[in-house]
């Protein structure tokens, strides 16, 4: 199955957490801070969102920075995504 997401919805990924600390310190999952960047796996086609003209800033393949509980999560084939207004991306990582 395949998400395409509607107006300007944005279907993000999780990036996974670091395992090791910059001291070299093995974390466990359960010490490990879920990480607040995201990796942009599809773009809707933006379009007129409330009356507005709506333009994608975001891409397939950026790293961006979402708010901590912004979108819905869901599951398909085992993965979890998160589909997020484009309003809702604080940020692109450069």
């Amino acid at each position: 199955m395949k998400l395409k997401p509607l107006a300007d919805r944005v279907v993000l990924k999780r990036v996974e957490a670091e395992e090791t600390t910059k001291g070299g310190i093995i974390l466990t999952s359960a010490a490990q801070e879920k990480p607040e960047i995201y990796e942009v796996i599809v773009v809707g086609p933006g379009g007129v969102v409330d009356g507005n003209e709506v333009k994608m800033e975001v891409k397939a393949g950026d790293k961006v920075i979402a708010g901590k509980y912004a979108g819905t999560t869901v599951k398909l084939d085992g993965e979890e995504y998160t589909i997020v207004r484009q309003a809702d991306v604080l940020a692109i990582v450069e």
